[in-house]
């Protein structure tokens, strides 16, 4: 019994005593229309765990980083390998490295974002282990996902206030209507539809187009671009606490 003990606690040590793993993994925002109302709400992929730990559970798409990617390239060849999506917004979100998010190592992920515009989204590849999922309405995951998914959310609206994100949700031309969808859906509130056009307007690097969406029952809405810089990153301020 003594000799099983010691060689218990020299295996913990040895544990202990190894560097953590590294791992990406990847949170992938899209708009996708609600099952009820069929109105634009925020999605993510997830894929199931098929080996432990937590076997059977939803996590982000991800893996081991190796020797021969970079980060943002693990990153994007992990989407492309679950989902087939090739996102043009991908940034570095954050790092969790807390002590005990995996039973089995100590890992630390370096975690990614992004943005993907809704006929992308479309065409991801689903199966029985990969599937969307509404953003608000997620049950537990695996490892701190869940977690990692909250301060993803956070990140997101934060940027809506100040920054060009919400551009990457829609395609190359809009409404002004479908640019509050986007941030209806992900603020997870009505906005009014008089002040937020008003307001959008008047907003630099909007330009309206001479062409009109088609198809609808009334009067065809103007189209829109926007012309600013896509690629500013904009660090958090005053985040919430990641678990990390």
């Amino acid at each position: 019994m003594e000799r099983q003990s010691f060689a218990s606690a020299a295996n913990v040590s040895e544990r202990l005593a190894q560097p953590p793993a590294l791992a990406i993994s990847t949170v992938i925002f899209a708009l996708r229309p609600s099952e009820s109302s069929g109105r634009p709400t925020l999605w993510l992929p997830l894929v199931r765990r098929i080996r432990e730990p937590f076997k059977g559970l939803w996590a982000l798409p991800g893996g081991p980083l190796t020797r021969a990617d970079s980060l943002q390239d693990a990153a994007a060849r992990n989407l492309q390998d679950t989902t087939g999506l090739a996102p043009s917004y991908l940034e570095q979100l954050y790092a969790f490295g807390g002590l005990h998010r995996s039973p089995s190592q100590r890992v630390v992920s370096i975690v990614y974002w992004a943005m993907v515009q809704s006929a992308e989204a479309a065409m991801a590849r689903e199966s029985e282990n990969v599937k969307w999922f509404r953003a608000d309405g997620l049950d537990a995951l695996a490892f701190d996902h869940r977690q990692i998914v909250d301060y993803a959310l956070w990140r997101l609206r934060n940027k809506m206030t100040y920054g060009s994100i919400a551009y990457h949700l829609l395609g190359e031309k809009f409404t002004l209507a479908q640019v509050r969808e986007v941030y209806e859906a992900v603020l997870d509130r009505t906005v009014d539809p008089a002040n937020f056009r008003r307001q959008l307007k008047q907003t630099a690097h909007i330009e309206a187009t001479d062409e009109y969406l088609q198809g609808g029952k009334h009067r065809p809405p103007r189209l829109y671009r926007y012309t600013g810089a896509t690629s500013e990153y904009f660090p958090a301020t005053n985040p919430p606490s990641p678990n990390a």
